[in-house]
């Protein structure tokens, strides 16, 4: 048995902060037939602990490294094989990675944080927020001298109208002080759902600020590129200039990571609370074996499995002043079924939407959405369901980081869970 000192960690793109992780290793012999190292339980017994392997029956040592990355979250820990045993990371690779200095909107901080843990690629840069007496923004971007030839972004959030004009000022400023290239990260595009002209007068907002966006100064690289996740309207693309560069993400990968871990993960059934949804992201959910699809226009409901021997379907009648939903055929009992959308306001359709899976036997029903708005607080209406009752309200409910004012108000609240796209944003970065 011997215990080693603490060993640097394995070069990693991704993560070498030491801020942010620490690192222990321990020798052991190994044999050709090892293929793993032992399970981790019974080697850490706490957290600053150092990690002790007994083996006897080997002749070569071998060094294994383990990282523990702590945080607000629960430990993660990663145990890596040896040197030997995996490609390295080769300097030359590590000095490729596309530096970015990463600017952020005040109630994005937290977001931003959690981007630059991501790599050490991504180093946060910081705006002075202020406003003068009449009430304008006074805005100052620090050492901006210093970002002259540097890959530059800016994390926004156009949660309210009040806080557009002064993200966009700093937006139109930052790719005329010589960078060599600004991203703009919008996770949320507010008005994508005025993205059309029913009659005459109407004014399809989306337009307007697909406008602004697309007049952004190009910088010495070239055209800005816009990220943004779940947007709306898939047409909306179509309303950008050629003056940027729009990469339209998603936040299903999260979901779809998300539902591997549940333990019934075998019956899982995704519904879809309208066209649109079902037309935007079936094709990234086929590998569930079953699709509830739910339409819910004015007159009725409608749900929809896609599976060959099995539908769902339901009527919205009017009786009076009443809708009442009824089933046509189809069962979706003693599924697990995951209502899915891109984004949620007063949440009037996802809660019929629960009720009706629940009354025809839904053994559990969850939502997914990427945006949580909720103006008014109407995320409150949202119930957990009591230990397995999808009557009386949700398993889950998985929104992402993308409306951090929101997040701050369902945090630690049941049936919410927050997805963070934090991971994503910054391989976008990369490329």
């Amino acid at each position: 048995m011997s215990v080693t000192r603490p060993s640097p960690p394995l070069p990693s793109p991704s993560r070498t902060n030491p801020n942010k992780k620490f690192s222990h290793s321990s020798s052991f012999s190994s044999s050709p037939f090892l293929r793993k190292p032992p399970d981790l339980p019974s080697l850490i017994h706490h957290r600053n602990s150092h990690i002790r392997c007994d083996f006897t029956s080997f002749d070569s040592p071998q060094r294994w490294t383990v990282d523990c990355v702590s945080g607000s979250d629960p430990i993660h820990i990663i145990l890596k094989p040896p040197p030997s045993s995996i490609p390295m990371v080769s300097t030359a690779e590590l000095k490729n990675s596309k530096k970015v200095c990463l600017f952020y909107c005040a109630e994005m901080k937290a977001v931003a944080e959690r981007i630059a843990a991501e790599s050490d690629a991504i180093e946060l840069r910081s705006i002075t927020w202020r406003t003068f007496e009449d009430g304008f923004p006074n805005l100052f971007i620090s050492n901006a001298h210093g970002i002259r030839g540097q890959h530059v972004a800016f994390l926004a959030s156009f949660s309210s109208p009040g806080v557009i004009f002064e993200q966009l000022s700093v937006i139109y400023a930052l790719p005329k002080l010589f960078v060599s290239s600004f991203t703009l990260i919008l996770p949320f595009f507010p008005t994508g759902t005025s993205e059309r002209m029913e009659e005459e007068g109407d004014i399809a907002t989306a337009f307007t600020l697909a406008r602004i966006l697309s007049n952004i100064p190009i910088s010495s690289g070239g055209p800005t590129s816009l990220v943004i996740y779940d947007i709306h309207a898939l047409q909306e693309r179509f309303y950008f200039g050629d003056n940027v560069l729009p990469c339209f993400e998603s936040g299903i990968p999260l979901l779809k990571s998300r539902l591997q871990q549940l333990p019934d993960s075998d019956n899982i059934s995704i519904a879809f609370p309208d066209d649109g949804a079902w037309k935007r992201f079936h094709k990234q959910l086929q590998h569930f074996p079953t699709f509830i699809k739910v339409v819910v226009p004015s007159e009725f409901i409608c749900i929809t499995s896609c599976t060959v021997d099995s539908q769902i379907v339901c009527n919205k009648v009017r009786e009076g002043d009443q809708r009442i939903v009824r089933l046509k055929e189809g069962d979706p009992k003693g599924r697990h079924v995951v209502i899915v959308d891109d984004l949620v306001q007063s949440g009037g359709t996802l809660i019929e939407c629960q009720k009706v899976l629940a009354k025809h036997g839904a053994a559990k029903v969850s939502a997914y959405v990427t945006h949580g708005i909720f103006p008014k607080r109407s995320f409150e209406r949202f119930e957990h369901d009591k230990g397995g009752r999808p009557e009386s309200g949700l398993t889950y409910f998985w929104i992402t980081d993308s409306c951090p004012m929101t997040v701050k108000e369902v945090k630690n609240k049941a049936p919410f869970e927050v997805l963070s796209l934090a991971t994503s944003i910054a391989a976008t970065l990369q490329i």
